[in-house]
């Protein structure tokens, strides 16, 4: 077994009890690497076609890669996926923290969760030893509570726990599962389908350190490091991911009233410097990490937010907040922890609820439908309250609980116009019509509209450090925001394979990639750990491999290259503001098309050769017949 991996998955039937842990060969590691390597794989050799989302068929699979729980910064991740039940199709979401780290030390490279349980229980893990454990009393429990609960039982308050709030229990179809009170596998309702299983939480303890193959090699890159990521990426350690804030919103690129526009007056507000002056209480960091970019905040009044569950990312900063019409910081704080207290999507929430604020000021929804509420924007009240309901099910929170798409067609066709979404997921708080390779990107993701393995155009409009780190693969001149020429298509495909793969490893975006860790050291990364003679080729395949894996899942559930496309709002431009362009119908088709034929993938479909070349032919056997 190579070093980085234990060789051990762990493999919990909930319908009759049976834990067992499965061993696999050297070679399926290298090819699938783990994360959402392994979710793939799992997806498609295990899950039957058709297979219904919140059912006991379908899987749920929490995957680390053999750089989690490494001691270096960014090596703190795991990835949680199965068939979505906010798409339909292939769900996979990253989170941070130290739970993903805690399981590969408990002696785990992946858990595959499969049945249903009769009563809801907990599994609980501690040095390669798993149990279930009657969780009835969990039930109903927010975060805090039930990592409290599950720690003073287990006699361990160092226990890392990975759970899902009383959003998930409600089968809310963007629940999250959450793990150490303010990391989320955020997208895709990766939440709800452990909660139609009855698994409250996976609870995980261990002492048994990841073997590195060259730990000379691998102390001098983690050296590098904690000492010049913190200052490539000064700006992220000072002010969290809040800081883009500033840069987005006079660039007409900070979502604002349902993405009617780019900009909000007041976004001085709600930035990365006006939650470090009033309610920013200090930094966090994920396992090893020195960036330290996560944020903790605290209010007594008007609200009282509770530190535990740390502060909002920009994510939620703009879907709670510049998407509702909203700049009450304060406000927003409270529906980020609400958010992650009760096990929501931060960005699907605030999607959703912008989705109906739009709705009702255009006269499809009244207070009829809402039960008095008048959602409108900029009424932080309202989006209060319908947070909470969304998360409980209560109220007109149980028709949003089904996500935009869903609701948009219980409304009628005339909804369907404000519904911002791809392939059923609401998209992130990136502005298309500003970075439009990334509005491609949208379009392709297999998980739906996603700006994590994805580019973002902005910053390879000059020559600096991001186009410079991105010269080993041939991308060697600046390009506009708004080309999506071929080479702005080649840098999509390429750099996304990358971000992929780091899915895969399973590391973070932000030191890998933002902190200037490049692709190289990165390399030297995974060769230090593993003892593999790798390279940045072999590394880019497997991000490669799991996108076309991914790929071939969707085209079996149904899914057709008309899919791939982007709410009609995106081909106008916003009616007032900086941002004066919009993106192009026949570039935006066009760089489809040219994304489909650098992948091999005509009409949208992987050939048997393209599988092939990846070593995956096994997979052409499940794309649908012509």
């Amino acid at each position: 077994m190579p070093n980085g991996y234990h060789g051990k998955i762990l493999r919990v039937d909930l319908s009759s009890g049976r834990i067992k842990t499965e061993e696999y060969p050297e070679n399926f590691y290298r090819q699938y690497f783990g994360g959402s390597g392994f979710v793939g794989y799992f997806l498609l050799k295990e899950i039957k076609p058709g297979v219904e989302p919140l059912s006991p068929d379908n899987k749920l699979i929490f995957a680390a890669g053999p750089l989690t729980g490494v001691p270096a910064g960014g090596c703190g991740r795991h990835s949680v996926g199965g068939k979505s039940p906010l798409t339909g199709g292939f769900g996979e979401a990253d989170s941070g923290g130290y739970w993903g780290a805690e399981l590969k030390m408990a002696g785990f490279d992946a858990i595959i969760v499969e049945g249903k349980a009769e009563k809801p229980v907990y599994l609980s893990i501690q040095d390669g030893k798993a149990e279930l454990k009657d969780a009835r009393h969990l039930w109903g429990m927010k975060g805090l509570e039930c990592q409290n609960a599950i720690r003073d039982e287990l006699g361990d308050q160092q226990v890392k726990v990975a759970y899902i709030g009383p959003a998930g229990e409600k089968l809310v179809r963007f629940a999250n599962v959450m793990n150490d009170l303010d990391a989320a596998a955020g997208r895709t309702g990766m939440g709800a389908v452990m909660g139609s299983k009855k698994l409250k939480a996976i609870a995980v303890r261990g002492k048994q350190r990841v073997s590195i193959a060259d730990s000379v090699a691998f102390k001098e890159i983690a050296r590098w490091i904690a000492d010049n990521t913190p200052i490539t990426n000064q700006g992220m350690h000072d002010f969290g991911t809040a800081r883009v804030v500033a840069a987005l919103d006079p660039a007409g690129g900070l979502p604002t009233r349902n993405f009617q526009l780019g900009s909000i007056e007041g976004a001085n507000k709600i930035d990365g410097q006006a939650m470090l002056d009033t309610i920013f209480v200090k930094r966090r960091a994920c396992f090893a990490c020195p960036v330290q970019c996560k944020r903790e905040v605290k209010l007594d009044k008007p609200y009282v937010i509770d530190p535990s569950y740390g502060g909002p990312e920009y994510e939620t900063i703009a879907a709670l907040g510049s998407d509702c019409g909203i700049t009450d910081l304060p406000a927003i704080a409270k529906g980020g922890e609400l958010c992650n207290a009760h096990g929501l999507d931060t960005i699907s929430c605030g999607a959703t609820i912008a989705f109906a604020m739009e709705c009702f000021e255009k006269g499809l929804l009244t207070t009829k439908d809402t039960g008095g509420i008048e959602l409108r924007f900029g009424s932080t009240e309202a989006m209060l309250k319908m947070v909470e309901q969304i998360a409980l099910r209560q109220g007109f929170g149980d028709t949003l609980a089904e996500g935009v798409a869903r609701v948009a067609k219980k409304i009628g066709p005339a909804a369907e116009e404000y519904a911002m979404h791809i392939k059923g997921q609401e998209l992130p708080m990136h502005e298309p019509r500003l970075k439009q390779g990334l509005g491609v990107g949208y379009a392709i993701s297999p998980t739906g509209a996603d700006h994590c393995h994805n580019i973002h155009d902005t910053v390879y409009t000059s020559i600096g450090p991001m186009l410079e780190m991105v010269y080993p693969i041939g991308i060697l001149e600046p390009m506009a925001a708004d080309d999506l020429s071929p080479s702005k298509i080649r840098l999509l495909k390429y750099y996304s394979e990358f971000m992929h793969f780091l899915n895969c490893a399973v590391c973070c975006y932000f030191v890998m990639s933002l902190s200037l860790v490049g692709f190289e050291r990165t390399t030297q990364l995974v060769r230090a750990v593993t003892g593999w003679d790798t390279s940045l080729f072999e590394l880019l395949k497997v991000g490669e491999r799991a996108v076309n894996m991914a790929r071939v899942f969707n085209l079996r559930e149904g899914f057709t290259a008309k899919d791939d496309t982007m709410p009609e709002r995106f081909f106008a431009p916003q009616p007032s503001g900086p941002l004066k362009g919009a993106l192009d119908r026949k570039a935006f088709e066009e760089g489809k098309e040219s994304y489909y034929e650098m992948m091999g993938w005509p009409n949208g479909v992987p050939t048997p050769g393209r599988l092939g070349e990846l070593g995956i032919e096994w997979a052409a056997s499940q794309l649908p017949s012509k």
